[in-house]
């Protein structure tokens, strides 16, 4: 019984849909800071494929919703990654 919950939570919910639960999932880059949002983009998707990208420039408003497809990449004015990329 208690077998049969497991394999339908399971199911449900497979862990490849949520990064917290897998044990060696990344959540934050904080080795893109200085690079390029495009070189940025690149190294996230490397260990994070299905990451929905954003670069927000500086003095952008964004929302304060949680997603846990979403890597936001926030740009200095030259372009380059300011602040720790992070799932969110």
């Amino acid at each position: 019984m208690a077998e049969n919950q497991e394999t339908k939570l399971s199911q449900q919910h497979p862990p490849e849909s949520n990064p917290s639960l897998l044990p060696s999932a990344k959540t934050t880059w904080p080795e893109l800071v200085g690079l390029t949002a495009e070189e940025a983009e690149r190294k996230i998707k490397e260990d994070f494929p299905r990451a929905e990208i954003q670069v927000i420039l500086p003095d952008c408003f964004v929302t304060m919703d949680f997603k846990q497809d979403r890597v936001r990449l926030y740009v200095d004015g030259f372009g380059k990654v300011a602040r720790i990329p992070r799932i969110g």
